[in-house]
């Protein structure tokens, strides 16, 4: 039972080591701003604001658009997309 016990200890120290470069080399690659923080998100929130202690209005960001959601009361409700602003030359 002794060289079982060993072996399923020498195999779990290697999968630790292995998830552990892996980890390491994913935070060496995106200090060294090789890899993006948010490469390909499509939706972010942009804004949240406390209506009461209860309710939240959400300012969300998807596709370069803007959605009003109001979260928090007895149902969730979509206000609408905003309209574009016009951008200064």
């Amino acid at each position: 039972m002794l060289p079982n016990t060993h072996s399923m200890l020498l195999a779990a120290a290697a999968l630790a080591a292995v998830i552990g470069l892996i980890f390491l080399v994913q935070r060496l690659v995106r200090a060294g701003g090789l890899l993006p923080r948010n490469a390909g998100a499509r939706m972010t929130v942009a804004e949240v604001i406390a209506l009461d202690p209860r309710r939240r209005l959400h300012l969300v960001r998807c596709d370069g658009r803007h959605l009003l959601l109001l979260t928090g009361g007895p149902q969730d409700l979509s206000l609408g997309w905003l309209a574009e602003q016009e951008r200064a030359p």
